[in-house]
C-alpha cells in the first residue's frame, strides 16, 4: 500500500491542494528534522515532547523524528503511520514504528501516558470529534495528548484533500484542521480536560488530560 503522504516523507516538494483551489506546500524539511531543522522547529519539538517522561505513542509518526527523540532520551515510544515510506524512514532512525491505522487496534491500548498528534495530526480521518475519543481510549486514565493545533481565528474545517509534487498527483481524502481556540470545546465534547496552551515559534500546541477512566 502507498501511504497518502509518502511523496512528502523525503524532503521533496510536495503541496497539499485543497477541494476549494488552495495549494499550499508542505513542511517537510521540517518533517523530517535532523539537520533541516530551524531553531524555531528545534523550540517546538521541544515544547511537543518535554513533558513525555512515560510510555508515548507518536499518531501519523511520519518520519519519526519525535519517536527517535523520545527513545535517545531513554522514553519508550512507538509511532504509528499508515504509510510504508513513513515506517521504513523511522525504523531507520533506530525507533519503533508499526504500519497501522490509528482507528484500528494499536499496540498498548489504554495504556499509553502520552499520545501526540503534531504537524497537524489533528486532521487524521477529517474528524477531530472521533480521533479525539479514539486517543482517549488509547490513553490510560489521566493521560496526556499533546495536540497542534491551527492558528486561532480559523476555526474547524473539514474538507478532501489531496498532496502534489511536481511528478504525481494524488487521490484526495478527508482531512480537517482545528484552530486553537477551538482546543477547550474539543477537549470538552470528547472527554479531556484542557490543561493549557502554548504559541511557540508561530505554531500552537495544547495539553489535553483525558478521563480518569476512559
Amino acid at each position: 500500500m502507498i501511504g497518502r503522504f509518502d511523496p512528502a516523507l523525503t524532503g521533496g516538494a510536495c503541496w497539499v491542494r485543497t477541494a476549494d483551489g488552495d495549494r499550499v506546500p508542505l513542511p517537510t524539511s521540517r518533517w523530517l528534522g535532523g539537520d533541516r531543522a530551524t531553531a524555531a522547529d528545534i523550540r517546538v519539538d521541544s515544547a511537543l515532547v518535554s513533558c513525555c517522561d512515560g510510555p508515548t505513542v507518536d499518531l501519523g509518526c511520519g518520519p519519526g523524528r519525535l519517536v527517535a527523540a523520545l527513545c535517545r532520551r531513554g522514553v519508550m515510544a512507538l509511532g504509528v503511520d499508515i504509510s510504508p515510506t513513513a515506517i521504513a524512514v523511522t525504523r531507520h532512525r533506530g525507533a519503533p514504528a508499526v504500519p497501522r491505522d490509528v482507528f484500528g487496534p494499536l499496540p498498548g491500548d489504554g495504556r499509553w501516558h502520552y499520545a501526540l498528534l503534531a504537524d497537524g495530526n489533528i486532521g487524521i480521518g477529517g474528524d477531530p470529534h472521533r480521533l479525539l475519543r479514539r486517543v482517549a481510549r488509547l490513553l490510560r486514565p489521566d493521560g496526556v495528548a499533546v495536540v497542534e493545533f491551527a492558528a486561532p481565528g480559523t476555526g474547524i474545517r473539514i474538507q478532501e484533500i489531496r498532496l502534489e509534487t511536481h511528478a504525481r498527483t494524488g487521490d484526495w481524502f478527508p482531512w480537517a484542521e482545528a484552530a486553537i481556540d477551538h482546543a477547550g470545546a474539543l477537549a470538552a465534547e470528547t472527554g479531556f480536560e484542557l490543561l493549557g496552551t502554548a504559541g511557540i515559534s508561530g505554531r500552537h500546541l495544547a495539553w489535553l488530560r483525558g478521563p480518569a477512566e476512559t
